[in-house]
């Protein structure tokens, strides 16, 4: 099997099927004119190869990725001025895609992913345009009459990595010219006085990110660096959360500094345990600069090695080793960073080096168990969020004045509280729980950016928007690199209805951290819908959906987007994905009356509204399992009142069949049982609809219909579709 690396231009008619259907004779008639007075003449000047015709699409080889762009341009013109007379509607135009790839060649035709790249970026190109790879776009910068703008980084269908996408400038006096794609300008909101000065710093900064595409490159003025992950020279895997420790401190305290940009944990650590090659990765993550090391322990000795690249010359500027005594951690980190920030040529101000400073922790065994609660969390999965519960709560047992773990701590019960997980903890014990953890951290440390993102999430949930808005911007003043504060920020911003703010937040975050956590990430695509840019938003949301297939949320968000872009097919189709993931389940979510719940913090009724018409449109049920009843059977008003208050329901819930009990008192207070299910709430009538409100779902009252049908009554909610009768 021979393989080859070569250029691969691929291309095919826009709107063949249709053309043909029109005026079948005509149409090929005039489709073979095209390859025969303007494309083979093209490639053959170009000293092209055409592997295949395919119909209405053709797949050519070329030596060099300059002839193969020269090739595509030529085509391309030509083609603009050909058939003036015929009808827009008639005209043949192409479509054409490049990419420079490794190909297989077999049997005179050329396979892998090399060719579908090539398929897929012409399936990106505009009928008359060109799409090429960032492979191809590396080598032809400056050697072709064309120009370029940058569509990011586009993840094609089948194609495991993403891959930079860049659009032909067909004008010839736009020659070598790099344009980034221009976004939707920022919508404009009212702020408040009491939002203070620095969100309205953050409303200016607006202004100049009008058009900031952020997929491109960290601010050149600003010295951007990575710290790669430490490699775990032990021998023994689980000393990996050493290592990774120690990586990830070091991207903490460098993103305190305001002089610099840290590419965040997420992103790096996507070459843990992989070969890298350094010029590539800093080519990925957008920086100047790269740090590597490694991490080896035996018995009580450390070694630790690090450099620091400069990958504008490729050569090292600092390097340094560190043995000494496993007690000695904090120093070696101490020194460590010390040497690196001076490397780097920052000079941090004396609150930051005051902030710097500062240990964690003296009691190597807290760290320990704090470091092995921070890998366990990490997954987001239920068993490894609450065993870092566990870890964490030996951590502060250990050493009570260790606000970092007091601050994790808090953040893994927030994230137990917006997954549901009651299993781990019911939702008003873990909302308690995570103020007191994030209210000890902030005693402890008062600069710890952590507690300060944890509490404006909670705050803005409980409709405590200034208190919020103050908290999250604390959080990014103390961490201005700390990607979990931009995005608490953005969200804070988001249900504030100050849209602006929450663009410049996420869009910092995106920067920092391209590999966004799929939760994070769910958050920017919200953001981008709610400014009105569906194209962000659908492509924010894809990516989050494709990271994360299992959770059915990141589904239907995206069934939102793709119908506020029109995209009606797309977007029911991804709904019925979202709903088959929780099918016979009690999964929330599945539902117009759960996301009425689940995102009533919003304080602009209008942005709620937008979201919900866009799920309803997209198809999803007012209520859990696609309930319907006719509501000339709906019980209401006294008569509703009258048949629950103070008696006792007796039925089965659905799916399933499941039996229940539903015991209420005259008063109201209420307790419910199922097999799976026990809870107590309090029950009221309002106008036509029975309203349950407890400490689940964030406090916030449910309410539905009771319909009287054969056989008895049903109770129908958020979560809940009861079939009931009366018993006493």
């Amino acid at each position: 099997m021979e393989r080859r690396l070569t250029a691969i231009l691929a291309a095919d008619v826009v709107g063949y099927s249709n053309l043909m259907g029109n005026e079948e004779v005509d149409t090929l008639e005039r489709l073979k004119f095209c390859r025969r007075e303007l494309f083979d003449p093209a490639v053959a000047e170009f000293r092209g190869h055409i592997i295949k015709l395919m119909g209405d699409g053709a797949l050519v080889e070329f030596a060099s990725v300059v002839d193969a762009v020269q090739c595509a341009a030529a085509i391309q013109r030509r083609m603009a001025g050909h058939d003036p007379a015929i009808p827009e509607a008639r005209k043949i135009r192409f479509r054409i895609g490049v990419n420079l790839g490794d190909v297989i060649v077999e049997d005179g035709d050329i396979y892998g992913d090399g060719v579908n790249v090539a398929a897929r970026l012409e399936g990106l190109a505009e009928p008359g345009g060109i799409c090429i790879s960032g492979t191809a776009f590396d080598h032809v910068l400056h050697k072709a009459d064309v120009g370029f703008t940058s569509l990011g980084e586009k993840r094609l269908k089948n194609i495991p990595d993403p891959v930079r996408v860049y659009r032909i400038l067909l004008d010839s006096s736009k020659a070598s010219e790099v344009a980034r794609r221009s976004r939707r300008p920022i919508a404009r909101t009212v702020i408040l006085p009491a939002i203070g000065i620095a969100a309205l710093l953050i409303a200016l900064l607006a202004t100049a990110v009008l058009t900031f595409d952020w997929r491109a490159p960290l601010a050149p003025s600003r010295t951007s660096v990575a710290i790669l992950p430490f490699a775990n020279l032990s021998g023994d895997p689980k000393h990996d959360y050493i290592s990774d420790g120690i990586t990830e401190d070091l991207i903490t305290d460098l993103a305190k500094l305001a002089g610099v940009d840290v590419i965040a944990r997420d992103s790096v650590f996507a070459y843990k345990g992989k070969p890298v090659v350094l010029a590539d990765a800093a080519h990925e993550l957008r920086v100047r600069y790269l740090v590597e090391g490694s991490v080896q322990q035996s018995g009580e000795q450390l070694r630790i090695n690090a450099q620091l690249i400069d990958m504008t010359s490729g050569k090292s500027v600092w390097a340094d080793r560190f043995d000494r005594h496993v007690a000695d951690v904090f120093a070696i980190q101490d020194d460590l960073r010390r040497e690196l920030v001076s490397a780097l040529g920052l000079k941090p101000s004396a609150t930051e080096a005051k902030r710097l400073s500062r240990a964690p922790t003296a009691n190597l065994e807290a760290y320990d168990y704090f470091l092995r609660g921070e890998q366990t969390a990490r997954t987001g999965e239920r068993d490894g969020l609450q065993q870092a519960l566990a870890f964490y709560g030996k951590a502060e047992e250990l050493d009570p004045t260790f606000a970092e773990a007091f601050a994790f701590d808090a953040r893994t019960t927030v994230n137990i509280w917006r997954a549901n997980f009651n299993g781990i903890i019911q939702s008003a014990p873990a909302r308690k729980r995570a103020y007191e953890k994030a209210s000890v951290a902030l005693k402890l440390d008062p600069d710890l950016a952590s507690p300060y993102a944890i509490l404006g999430i909670m705050q803005v949930v409980d409709r405590r928007y200034e208190e919020a808005i103050a908290s999250a911007e604390r959080a990014v003043a103390l961490g201005p690199g700390d990607v979990a504060a931009q995005i608490a920020l953005g969200y804070v911003q988001l249900f504030a209805s100050n849209h602006a703010e929450a663009g410049v937040a996420v869009e910092t975050a995106l920067r920092l951290d391209p590999s966004l956590s799929p939760v994070d990430r769910e958050i920017a695509g919200l953001v981008f819908l709610l400014k009105g840019d569906t194209a962000g938003a659908v492509e924010t949301l894809e990516r989050t959906r494709d990271d994360a297939p299992a959770v059915s949320e990141f589904w239907i968000m995206l069934a939102a987007a793709y119908a506020r872009a029109n995209r009606l097919p797309d977007a029911r189709a991804a709904l019925a994905g979202g709903l088959q993931l929780v099918a016979g389940s009690e999964s929330n979510q599945r539902s117009l009356s759960d996301w009425r719940i689940a995102f009533a913090h919003f304080r602009n009724a209008q942005d709620l509204a937008l979201i919900i018409d866009a799920l309803r449109e997209a198809g999803l049920p007012e209520w859990p399992f696609g309930f319907t009843a006719d509501e000339r059977d709906r019980v209401n008003g006294a008569a509703l009142a009258s048949l629950v208050l103070g008696h006792t329901l007796k039925g089965q819930l659905e799916p399933g069949g499941q039996p229940a009990i539903l015991q209420i008192g005259q008063d109201g207070n209420a307790a419910f049982r199922s097999v799976t299910r026990m809870y107590t709430a309090k029950l009221y009538v309002d106008q036509d609809l029975l309203c349950e409100q407890s400490e689940n779902l964030f406090g916030r009252p449910d309410c539905g219909p009771v319909y009287k049908l054969s056989g008895g009554y049903t109770y129908v909610n958020s979560g809940t579709i009861f079939h009931f009768t009366v018993i006493d």
